[in-house]
């Protein structure tokens, strides 16, 4: 038979919840576990501590829950600008973006029209005050005129500004000066005006009841007075720029080559088909037409070195001397 202190203990009923456990009436001691005995994983899971929220935690689980609020402010915000301009029937699209657009067109409009008003201001400033005038006029280039003459001629006021000097009227005017070829005016900021002149050159001089008239190699009559040693004379009916024997003569005369060119003594062309040279020994030179000018003034630097009376270079393909 077995007796009662033989008998399996009845379970122990659990605890409801909420309520304590009942207090063990063992003693530490006897709590202990037998150190050959191993722990179940019911009592490991019941013996764990709980977990508890550090400050480093709690910190950054309120910056993600910040970022989180913020991103969906911010989708709610698009999503109600999205729907105004649906119902306003814009295009939809980045307003940011044309904004930005609009401000940097802005400011390059404005920049722009500022450096404009700069220009313009300073533009007036010059033309209209004698910042930058006239206080010194050069002249080069002159030989047989004079710089009084050039500056008067120029009929530019000192004082004037540089801006309104209208440099190709007052080189026409110098031009107009019959010795003066060609005439070059030019601004030198920030108050002298250049003016570069190039003086006719006599190459032929003809006599009238007056005096001797000089003439260029365009046939101008420019000057009268005694020729420059050198210069020799024109016989032609009606010397002048427009004039065809002149100018076939003037032709002649400037294809010598110096040293030919400074023993002529006379040239003459009744026509332009019978030009003849007169040397200052007084030798003759037939040229004839002006076809193949070049030719016949290196044909005649040649024969010119032979003794004779006339040199024919009419032909210059036979030149002879007599």
């Amino acid at each position: 038979m077995t007796g009662p202190s033989d008998r399996d203990p009845e379970p122990s009923e659990a605890p409801e919840p909420g309520e304590d456990a009942p207090q063990s009436q063992e003693t530490p001691q006897d709590a202990e576990t037998p150190p050959d005995s191993e722990t179940s994983p019911d009592s490991e899971t019941s013996n764990r501590t709980p977990d508890f929220e550090g400050p480093r935690r709690r910190a950054r689980r309120e910056r993600e829950e910040r970022r989180a609020a913020q991103a969906r402010a911010t989708a709610i915000e698009q999503a109600r600008r999205e729907a105004k301009r649906r119902a306003l029937g814009k295009p939809a699209g980045d307003t940011r973006k044309l904004r930005r657009g609009t401000v940097r067109g802005l400011k390059v409009l404005m920049w722009s029209a500022l450096i404009s008003v700069i220009v313009v201001g300073l533009g007036l400033l010059l033309y209209f005050t004698p910042v930058m005038a006239v206080r010194n006029t050069v002249v080069t280039g002159v030989g047989a005129v004079t710089q009084e003459e050039i500056v008067a001629a120029a009929a530019v006021a000192p004082g004037t500004p540089l801006l309104q000097v209208n440099t190709d009227n007052v080189a026409e005017r110098v031009a107009a000066i019959r010795r003066i070829a060609s005439a070059r005016v030019q601004r030198q900021y920030p108050s002298t005006l250049r003016i570069t002149v190039v003086e006719r050159v006599p190459v032929v001089v003809k006599d009238y009841p007056d005096g001797p008239h000089l003439f260029d190699r365009d046939g101008v009559d420019f000057a009268i007075g005694p020729p420059p040693p050198g210069v020799p004379y024109l016989d032609t009916d009606n010397p002048g720029p427009n004039d065809a024997p002149t100018k076939a003569a003037l032709q002649v005369m400037t294809s010598l080559r110096p040293e030919v060119a400074a023993q002529v003594a006379r040239i003459a062309a009744p026509s332009v088909a019978s030009i003849t040279l007169q040397l200052i020994d007084g030798r003759e030179v037939v040229w004839g037409t002006t076809d193949r000018t070049e030719e016949k003034a290196l044909k005649l630097g040649a024969l010119l070195t032979q003794p004779g009376k006339t040199y024919d270079v009419s032909s210059p393909d036979l030149p002879t001397v007599k």
